[in-house]
């Protein structure tokens, strides 16, 4: 990275070389986050007003207003419900000693889920009921842990010397002032 520098003339100039590595040059080519995040902050409310917008003039406001409501509701219940039978597999996991990296993503899809359906619409209730399919669930959890770049280590095995390392070894010791 190149550090500000002083002109000849005394003024300050900034670094001209750019802020990002060379060696995330290709990450997410083109894709700047906050443009994203704007967008997605733009486009969703707009697509769930008008979709609110329609639901409302085919079935009247107050019906509209009772199933969102409804919605969110049910989305809130089945949320509990369905994390409940993560925790308890994650639970499962740990007893027998393995690590719960499936539970552990699937909780966090949930979390999404839970932020989706809990937002007024009815766009971002139907990805939120779809993340609460168990099977849809799993195969996004397959995808992500097949798409990151380094693979999931089971734990070892605490019976088993690591080879390196601090080792401990167990005596007695008397001081002896001279």
């Amino acid at each position: 990275m190149a550090a500000p520098y002083r002109s000849a003339e005394g003024a300050y100039r900034p670094a001209t070389r750019p802020l990002v590595a060379a060696s995330m040059a290709g990450y997410g080519a083109g894709m700047n986050p906050v443009a994203v995040l704007f967008l997605l902050f733009l486009i969703v409310p707009m697509v769930e007003i008008y979709f609110l917008i329609k639901v409302g003039n085919a079935i009247g406001a107050i019906s509209t207003i009772g199933l969102v409501v409804f919605t969110a509701l049910l989305g809130a219940m089945l949320l509990r419900f369905q994390g409940w039978i993560t925790l308890q597999r994650a639970r499962m996991s740990m007893a027998q000693g393995q690590l719960p990296a499936t539970e552990m993503l699937e909780g966090v899809l949930l979390v999404f889920s839970g932020a989706l359906l809990l937002t007024p619409g009815f766009v971002t209730d139907g990805i939120g009921f779809l993340l609460l399919v168990p099977p849809l669930r799993r195969a996004m959890v397959r995808g992500i842990v097949s798409r990151s770049s380094s693979p999931f280590e089971p734990p070892r095995q605490p019976d088993k010397p690591h080879g390196r390392g601090p080792r401990t070894i167990e005596g007695e010791y008397r001081r002896e002032d001279d």
